[in-house]
Parts: structure tokens; C-alpha cells; sequence
């Protein structure tokens, strides 16, 4: 399947995660993105992840910016996505989402790190 495809198939998903984002980004941003190779797109049959490398003075992360669909299936990602980080000469894996993603990544040796706290002005 080419990746338009992919991307439209998966875009519920996409969406459903971008409420989340502080209106940071559109579907046709993560697209955009995704297709110049600035964000990674990971589709599976009943789920997606979008990440991006992201590299600081003193660390280099791979950072989950996107998730959606079936639980079970993004979380067995997990260990595709700490291979992947790894591969890319990643030290850390991060992710920006609701509290509830913390309960269900502990299982997988995840802990929070932060809070992150926005506000509109």
C-alpha cells in the first residue's frame, strides 16, 4: 500500500491523537511531515504512531508524537520503536500524552519524566 494510503487509512487515528496536540498541528501538517522525513510514520492493522528524532546538546530522543488505535498493538510497538531509537543513535525514548499513557507503559519500564503544562494566550 503506498503511504497516502497508509496515512489516509490511518488518519481517524491520527486526528483522534491531534486533539491532544494544543493545536499544534492539522492532519495535512503530520502528512507534510511525515513525507519530507521530518516525523516517522508507523502504521499497523489496527493501530499508528507518528514519532520524531529529536536532538538536544546532550541527548539524542526518539519521541513518540502521535498514537492511536487498538492499545495492545501500541504497545507491542514499543519494543520496534526502542530498536529503531537505538539504530538512530537514540539514548531515550520519550512521549507527550494524556496521564492514562503512564498506568499502561509502566508494564514496559516506562516512567513519567515530566509534567508539561500549556496554556492559550
Amino acid at each position: 500500500m503506498e503511504l497516502d494510503e497508509e496515512l489516509e487509512r490511518c488518519r481517524e487515528w491520527i486526528e483522534a491523537a491531534l486533539e491532544y496536540s494544543g493545536g499544534t498541528y492539522l492532519f495535512e501538517d503530520v502528512v507534510n511531515q511525515v513525507k519530507s522525513g521530518m516525523l516517522q510514520f508507523w502504521p499497523a492493522p489496527d493501530a499508528c504512531a507518528v514519532t520524531e528524532i529529536i536532538t538536544y546538546p546532550r541527548k539524542k530522543v526518539l519521541h513518540i508524537f502521535l498514537a492511536g488505535g487498538n492499545m495492545d498493538t501500541l504497545i507491542d510497538m514499543n519494543d520496534s520503536a526502542e530498536r529503531f531509537a537505538k539504530l538512530n543513535d537514540c539514548t531515550g525514548v520519550s512521549l507527550a500524552g494524556r496521564p492514562g499513557w503512564a498506568k499502561i507503559l509502566n508494564k514496559k519500564g516506562w516512567s513519567p519524566s515530566y509534567v508539561t503544562l500549556g496554556k492559550d494566550i
